[in-house]
């Protein structure tokens, strides 16, 4: 997992639109979900349901720790542009954006 992705980047500044709770661990689960379509984990059938719990388990460990980070220090532009986000490019593209 990148650092990036669960509290550098995308999480350095803050706003007084934040985001919601729900949206930022939706925002997680799309950032787990992408980090393995990356490294194409989903491309193999046999393995989805093992898969589907180490992601689940990627995000439960985490998700404390980045909604918190979420909700006080993020931009709510940002979250929905990460969610709307196909690939990772185009989440680190949000933090560009202004």
């Amino acid at each position: 997992m990148k650092r990036w992705l669960l509290g550098g980047v995308l999480l350095a500044t803050g706003c007084k639109n934040a985001p919601s709770e729900d949206q930022c661990t939706q925002l997680l689960d799309h950032l787990v979900d992408l980090e393995f379509k990356k490294v194409g984990a989903t491309a193999i059938p046999s393995i989805k349901a093992e898969l589907a719990k180490q992601q689940k388990a990627v995000s439960e460990a985490k998700a404390t720790e980045f909604v918190e980070a979420c909700t006080k220090k993020t931009a709510k532009s940002r979250i929905e542009c990460a969610l709307a986000a196909t690939d990772l490019d185009a989440v680190a593209a949000c933090d560009e954006a202004k």
